[in-house]
């Protein structure tokens, strides 16, 4: 009778502590590897998924996407939709920022119109050209931005217009660019606020209280969310260590808890000591050909460097963590028109890799056997892995196509910098999904598009992604999209190299953390478990 009182009561105690069968750490902390120091933590102008972590932890848009990448309620509790989808009307919960200011519907209208705006230059803009007249009013052919599709009806109803019904909106609005700011803190100092604790003013479960700049930043719960009371955790510590060796010890000697960047030679021990974890990731590994540098502008040079590599040996001997070899450009896991179908699936491989051909395109470009190619250079941010796969791209087209490669690797701001500038000849680029359909991966192509850095755009490409973007049939839409996928693999303005998927580390004492296919991660319900 005594043992069984004593085990029910002990039962009891695990439940209220945490979850059956494992007891809340009295010190709730966790610490995890950034990876890099932010290049900005400005919502409306970041673009990497380094900042976009913080930022989810820090802010919280309309909604929140939950662990099956589902759009749930978040700062907007309810909202209705017009029955030709043109209109959301969101009705918002009352919230504060984290220095007491409540949060309203006119923060997220100035957010929205402020990231829109021309002189903000954000390069993300475009995932608000779905609003009526967004796309006008940030290239400057509307100047009024009271006919900009967002309007605060009041404190707590915003009213949003659409050029288009758009069936991913509601997860749209969970991203970064899409979050309210502070106008008061953002107009106070509008190149520095987002740089320093004291003014990173957020709505989130997180707050930052420290940033010891390429050394760590350290966020603390934010008692002002107006969901506090499920936020366990304390403190999250961020170490900003591009090295990967560097990250692996810190983690098998107990400095960190969860780490991103997992040294590639150590990943074979790594799985057989069962401490490698592997979760889906919707993105691709590519390289960018800037197609206005000679000899890149012949689109026969690009395919013959295309295809004079081998992708599986680049998954099977460097990344080694079950990457899927890339040969198109958007990844597998996004559904096709037809129920149960896959987008990936559907379109099918449309990259071909073989040598002979590759040197065939290049002597018909005038470089035979690669006589008279001019050196090419490869640009990489730092990073052992892209340091690797880079050296590899190097073997390959040296020893098939007798080019000779040099290799620049820069820190992550000056990377970014080269790249939008178009100061590069061929860059390494990875780009993770903002949201589930492949409209997040093919209009990034557009002409002029924030992101597209190849200086490269095609007048059909456009017409296809506009045809995406404004039709309502499922099927007119994907067919659009398959299309133009395929002049984008026909022209090769990039170089798909594989399928990302995310290997990571965490100690068994960290529970429920949530690691999004789209890059993030959300630290909102974690908790440190007795160790």
């Amino acid at each position: 009778m005594k043992t069984r009182l004593i085990s029910l009561v002990l039962a009891l105690v695990l439940v209220i502590g945490g979850i059956a069968g494992a007891e809340r750490a009295a010190e709730q902390v966790i610490r995890f590897n950034l990876g890099t120091e932010p290049e900005t933590l400005d919502p409306a102008k970041s673009t990497g998924v380094p900042e976009a972590r913080i930022e989810l932890n820090v802010f919280e848009g309309l909604t929140r996407l939950d662990a099956d990448d589902l759009p749930q309620p978040a700062i907007a509790e309810k909202w209705e939709i017009s029955e030709d989808g043109l209109r959301y009307v969101f009705h918002l919960r009352k919230s504060s920022w984290s220095n007491g200011d409540p949060v309203t519907a006119h923060d997220f209208e100035y957010a929205w119109k402020r990231a829109l705006a021309p002189e903000t230059a954000s390069q993300y803009a475009y995932q608000l050209f779905y609003i009526k007249n967004g796309e006008a009013y940030n290239a400057g052919e509307v100047t009024d931005p009271n006919l900009v599709g967002v309007k605060a009806l009041d404190d707590y109803t915003l009213e949003v217009e659409l050029e288009a019904p758009t069936g991913y909106f509601l997860s749209l609005v969970a991203f970064p660019t899409l979050m309210p700011v502070n106008r008061k803190v953002v107009e106070a100092d509008p190149n520095g606020w987002f740089m320093k604790p004291e003014t990173y003013v957020g709505n989130g479960p997180f707050k930052v209280t420290k940033w010891v700049h390429n050394s760590y930043m350290e966020l603390e719960k934010n008692d002002l969310y107006w969901d506090a009371d499920s936020v366990i955790v304390d403190k999250l510590v961020a170490t900003l260590i591009e090295s990967e060796d560097t990250e692996l010890v810190m983690f098998e000697t107990d400095q960190l808890d969860i780490t991103h960047t997992v040294s590639r030679p150590e990943i074979p021990r790594l799985k057989k000591e069962g401490l490698l974890k592997v979760t889906p990731n919707l993105g691709t590994y590519y390289y960018i050909f800037n197609c206005e540098a000679e000899p890149l502008d012949d689109v026969r040079v690009r395919k013959a460097l295309s295809m004079a590599i081998d992708r599986q040996a680049v998954t099977e001997y460097v990344t080694r963590a079950g990457e899927i070899p890339a040969l198109a450009w958007v990844p597998p896991g996004i559904p096709d028109a037809e129920p149960g179908a896959e987008f990936r699936e559907v379109g099918g491989d449309m990259l071909e890799e073989n040598v002979e051909k590759a040197k065939a395109l290049l002597a018909e470009a005038g470089y035979p056997d690669g006589k008279g190619f001019p050196t090419l250079t490869i640009l990489y941010n730092t990073m052992e892995m892209h340091k690797a796969i880079a050296e590899v791209i190097q073997e390959f087209w040296k020893k098939n196509l007798n080019i000779d490669v040099r290799l620049n690797n820069q820190e992550w701001g000056v990377y970014l910098n080269s790249r939008d500038e178009g100061d590069f000849q061929v860059a390494r680029a990875g780009w993770v999904g903002d949201y589930i359909d492949p409209m997040t991966f093919m209009d990034m192509h557009v002409k002029d598009g924030g992101n597209n850095d190849s200086n490269w755009s095609d007048p059909e490409h456009d017409r296809l992604i506009e045809l995406a973007k404004t039709s309502n049939d499922p099927a007119v839409r994907m067919k659009a999209m398959h299309e133009a996928e395929a002049i984008i693999l026909e022209q090769l303005p990039i170089m798909p190299i594989y399928y990302y998927v995310e290997p990571f580390l965490e100690k068994d004492y960290i529970k429920d953390v949530i690691y999004s296919s789209l890059g993030f991660i959300d630290f909102k319900n974690a908790w440190v478990a007795k160790h």
